[in-house]
C-alpha cells in the first residue's frame, strides 16, 4: 500500500481564530484562505462545553463545537476538505456512508497515515449520493468520538426535495459524570456485552431541547445517531411523521409507526408535519424524552406531503447471478492477548482484528470481483446488537429470519440479537474496505475486518 503524507506545518496561514478561553484560543471552521482549493478548512482541537449546567467539559470537537459542525455539499458536486489538526494526537476523518475513492475513506495505514498534530490532510471527493450522512475519526475512536469528534455531513438533492424546512438532529449519549468530568469511555467487561454506555443523551450537545418548529408544515427531521454504543428507539407518539430516507439512502414514504431502532452510525430522515401552534410533541428513546417539539405560529400556508426522494445512483445487484458469502459474528475464543495488548472479545468468521496491528488490512477476510455481485449472509452468534458497517459502497437489505424486511439501500444494518440477514451489493469500488460493528467498543475488540474489490 502506498501513502501521501501531507506537509506538516509549522504555522497555519489563513486560519480565523474567534474567541479565548481559559487554556487559550478555541478553533473555529475557519474563514477559506484559498477557495480555488477548497471549500473548507475544518479543525479539529480541544473545546471547552456545558453540558451539565453549571460545570465545563473538556471536548474536542470540530469547527469550535461538539459535536461538530455541519457541513453540507450538493449532489453531483465535489466536496474539498482542508483538515487540520490542533489536538496533542494523529487523528484522521471517517466520511461515514459516502461512496468514495478509498484514498479519502481516512481509516489509518490502509488509506492514509494519520494526521499528526499541526498537519493538514485535503480530503477530497464527489458527492454521488444526496442524504444525511456523517464524519468521524478512525483513530483511537472510544475516545475521540467519545470526546466529542462527530459531526452531520448532509448532502443536498440535486433538484429541490420539495420540503420547505428541516432540522438536523444529532444524536449523542455522553460518558461523564454529574459534575460533567469524562468518565471511562471503553469498560472491558461491557466491551464484552453491549459496550459502554454513557450517562447523559444529548441533541445537538444539549441536554432535552425544546425545539420549535412552523405550525402547519412539514418539516424534515435529519436525525443521526452519533453515539459510540446506545441504539435509540426512536417514537414520537401523537405526531403525524413518515419516514423518507434511511441511512441516506430514499424510500418510498411510510409511517413511523411504534418505534424504529437506530443503531450507533444510522440515520433517518422523518417528515413530520406539525401540529397547530401551541401544541407540543415528545421525540423519545423508548420511554425516555429526548427532545420536545414545540408548534410556533407561522404566517405560511400549510404545507403539503412532498414526493419520495429520488433515488440515489447505486448499482442493483442481480441475485440470480451473485455469489453468497458468509459472516459470523461472535465472541472470540481467547479474551485476553497479553500484557500491553488489546482484549480481543469479539470475531468475524474466527478471526479478530487487532487494532495494534498495522498490518491486518493486508489479510482480507474476503476478496471480491471488481463489478461482482454478491449476497453476504450476516449470522448474529450473539445476544448483543451489532451495526454492520461497510466503508466504501452500499448495500440492499434483501432479508431477515426476525423480522419483515421491505429492501432497501444503506451502509450500515443492525444486526439483532441472534439474527440472520441477507444483504446485495455490486462491488463496484476497487480497494480495501473496512467492514465492522460500529458499536466502537465491539470495533475495537475485534470486530471489525478488511474487504478488498480488485
Amino acid at each position: 500500500m502506498s501513502f501521501t503524507r501531507r506537509q506538516i506545518l509549522s504555522g497555519i496561514a489563513g486560519i480565523g481564530v474567534v474567541g479565548l478561553a481559559a487554556g487559550g484560543a478555541r478553533y473555529w471552521l475557519a474563514r477559506v484562505a484559498a477557495p480555488q482549493t477548497h471549500d473548507y478548512e475544518l479543525i479539529a482541537a480541544p473545546v471547552d462545553i456545558e453540558l451539565v449546567a453549571g460545570h465545563s467539559t473538556p471536548a474536542w470537537g470540530y469547527g469550535g463545537q461538539a459535536p461538530g459542525v455541519e457541513l453540507r455539499s450538493r449532489q453531483g458536486d465535489w466536496l474539498r476538505v482542508r483538515f487540520i489538526n490542533k489536538l496533542d494526537e494523529p487523528t484522521t476523518i471517517h466520511w461515514h456512508g459516502i461512496r468514495l475513492p478509498l484514498e479519502m475513506d481516512g481509516v489509518p495505514y490502509v488509506s492514509q497515515l494519520p494526521v499528526l498534530p499541526g498537519e493538514y490532510f485535503d480530503y477530497q471527493f464527489k458527492t454521488e449520493d444526496a442524504g444525511s450522512f456523517w464524519y468521524h475519526p478512525h483513530l483511537s475512536s472510544a475516545e475521540q468520538l467519545g470526546r466529542g469528534l462527530v459531526g452531520p455531513l448532509i448532502v443536498e438533492e440535486r433538484e429541490p426535495s420539495g420540503f420547505q424546512h428541516e432540522r438536523t438532529l444529532s444524536l449523542k449519549t455522553w460518558h461523564i459524570d454529574e459534575e460533567g468530568a469524562f468518565t471511562a469511555f471503553s469498560v472491558p467487561r461491557e466491551a464484552a456485552r453491549e459496550g459502554t454506555r454513557g450517562r447523559l443523551s444529548t441533541i445537538n450537545g444539549v441536554p432535552a431541547p425544546t425545539l420549535e418548529l412552523p405550525a402547519g408544515q412539514v418539516v424534515r427531521l435529519r436525525v443521526i445517531n452519533l453515539d459510540n454504543t446506545v441504539t435509540y428507539r426512536l417514537n414520537m407518539p401523537g405526531a403525524d411523521v413518515r419516514i423518507y430516507a434511511l441511512d441516506g439512502h430514499p424510500i418510498e414514504p411510510r409511517e413511523l409507526g411504534k418505534e424504529y431502532w437506530l443503531g450507533p452510525g444510522m440515520r433517518i430522515d422523518l417528515a413530520l408535519k406539525v401540529p397547530e401552534a401551541g401544541q407540543e410533541l415528545p421525540l423519545r428513546n423508548g420511554p425516555l424524552r429526548l427532545a420536545t417539539l414545540r408548534s410556533i405560529a407561522s404566517a405560511e400556508s400549510a404545507g403539503n406531503w412532498p414526493a419520495a426522494l429520488p433515488r440515489n445512483p447505486v448499482p442493483e445487484p442481480d441475485l440470480s447471478k451473485a455469489e453468497t458469502l458468509s459472516f459470523k459474528f461472535e465472541w472470540a475464543a481467547t479474551l485476553v492477548n497479553g500484557p500491553g495488548r488489546p482484549s480481543n472479545y469479539w470475531q468475524i468468521n474466527g478471526k479478530a482484528w487487532d487494532i495494534q496491528d498495522k498490518t491486518c488490512a493486508d489479510r482480507p477476510i474476503a476478496t471480491l470481483k471488481k463489478n461482482g455481485h454478491y449476497i453476504f449472509e450476516l449470522r448474529n452468534m450473539a445476544q448483543y446488537l451489532h451495526p454492520i458497517h461497510l466503508h466504501g459502497m452500499a448495500f440492499k437489505v434483501i432479508s431477515s429470519d426476525r423480522k419483515k424486511i421491505i429492501p432497501y439501500f444503506t451502509d450500515t444494518y443492525l444486526l439483532g440479537k441472534n439474527e440472520t440477514a441477507r444483504i446485495a451489493l455490486v462491488a463496484d469500488n476497487p480497494g480495501v474496505w473496512m467492514f465492522h460493528c460500529h458499536v466502537i467498543d465491539h470495533m475495537e475488540t475485534g470486530l471489525m475486518a478488511a474487504i478488498e474489490v480488485a
